[in-house]
């Protein structure tokens, strides 16, 4: 039988998960109301508490034993890189350097469309949308008082870009975490993915081109400090070259660190400080990877996986369908979590399980749990990067929504790759 008691058993941490997550907050009307640390936790003690076959103290190592994982360490090493990466790279002014560089270089009438360029350049140089989100908003937010323009239309365009970072840069967590569950390197699955993305950017960018013609940018733009951009640049061509992630951070790292002490823009101390805070802010998705990690393993152990599979394969009969499922289920935890990260990590495992069942290749199906886990992200109003665009210029979320063209063309044309088989050469 599909049904079975035992099964759902050991499926009822997740499902305990959700329901003090997702009921909660809806209960609360603040979907940040509930820590989801909190409720991974006590999925996690609950998952312990049920696991019947061994002694409490061999649970709480195999928790421990799937929390610490070799792939999970690895992000969580990179992680802690690439926040102090980004936050060195900050503080020394690169983003303000290379916000500026766009500007200066968009002609009046390319305004929304350079904006849109903007965004898709800046994420996916710092790998981070809300990083991008809150470089770009207060300048959109400028521009649209100073031209009249729509102020929710333009905050749209910052956040749309910004996912195409998050998508596909090789210093976005959701990368890092797609590839290490489906055990596929980073610039492989960049190929697959980009082919996937990049005809919704370019429809995207050729819409906003023709709803700016009239608008005007602004003329007073500083002049550019070129050295301040030279990290961004430096890790994005070692990245598309093939380096190792871990070399590539590392390299970013040192580069924004040298410069901003010759630049006087911090001293050695004020550049260690600025890679703590960097390190700090990633401090609660090492621990949610930690403990996704743990939870998982105890619902693997009693059996929870392997009935799970058995009701996402039990009409699964292509690699199609497979695929589809792998959307569904990345979708559906994003829903629930508001966070495309965790619901990579969550799901992650599970997909790699179905990949390798029905012969899904690895980059296919890091690119799906990348894309539909970004595309879900980027249209629910309650999700961090959409409430932090909305209150940086004093919008409701869902005055932004109705703008955001680029998430759902992702998403359109990530679905168009499942059912047509695109690209040939992945599917």
């Amino acid at each position: 039988m599909i049904f079975d008691y035992k099964g759902i058993v050991a499926l009822s941490p997740l499902l305990l998960f959700i329901i003090i997550y997702l009921g909660l907050s809806i209960a609360a009307g603040d979907f940040y109301k509930i820590p989801i640390t909190v409720a991974f936790t006590a999925a996690s003690i609950y998952g312990i508490a049920i696991t019947k076959d061994l002694p409490v103290d061999k649970r709480i190592t195999l928790f421990s034993k799937g929390a610490g994982k070799p792939n999970l360490m690895l992000m969580i090493w990179i992680f802690i890189l690439a926040g102090a990466f980004a936050a060195s790279a900050k503080s020394m002014g690169a983003i303000d350097e290379t916000v500026n560089l766009t500007l200066k270089l968009l002609p009046d009438n390319l305004l929304l469309g350079g904006l849109f360029i903007a965004a898709c350049f800046i994420s996916l140089s710092i790998g981070t949308s809300v990083g991008t989100i809150v470089a770009l908003t207060p300048l959109a937010a400028g521009i649209a008082s100073e031209t009249h323009a729509e102020t929710a239309q333009l905050v749209a365009i910052v956040v749309g870009g910004s996912f195409f970072g998050d998508n596909l840069s090789f210093i976005s967590d959701t990368t890092i975490t797609a590839t290490r569950t489906q055990g596929c390197k980073l610039s492989d699955k960049f190929k697959v993915n980009s082919q996937i993305v990049i005809p919704a950017a370019a429809v995207t960018f050729m819409l906003y081109i023709l709803m700016g013609v009239h608008i005007q940018a602004p003329q007073t733009i500083p002049d550019i400090n070129w050295i301040k951009i030279l990290p961004y640049l430096v890790v994005l061509i070692a990245a598309v070259i093939g380096l190792n992630v871990v070399v590539v951070i590392v390299i970013g790292l040192v580069m924004a660190g040298v410069i901003g002490m010759l630049t006087g823009s911090y001293d050695i101390y004020g550049w260690f400080n600025a890679m703590g805070t960097g390190i700090a802010g990633m401090g609660e998705l090492i621990i949610i990877t930690m403990l996704a990690g743990g939870l998982m393993e105890i619902i693997r152990h009693n059996g929870g996986i392997d009935y799970l599979l058995k009701l996402l394969t039990a009409y699964i009969h292509t690699k199609r369908a497979a695929e589809l499922s792998i959307a569904a289920l990345v979708s559906m935890i994003n829903l629930c979590t508001a966070n495309n990260t965790v619901a990579i990590i969550t799901v992650g495992p599970l997909a790699n399980d179905i990949a390798e069942r029905y012969g899904v290749d690895k980059r296919k199906s890091a690119s799906i749990l990348d894309t539909f886990s970004c595309f879900t992200q980027g249209l629910i109003p309650y999700g961090a990067q959409m409430l932090m665009a909305a209150g940086l210029a004093a919008l409701n979320p869902i005055d932004i929504m109705p703008h955001l063209y680029y998430p759902f063309l992702m998403g359109l044309c990530a679905l168009f790759s499942i059912l047509l088989r695109y690209p040939k050469k992945y599917s």
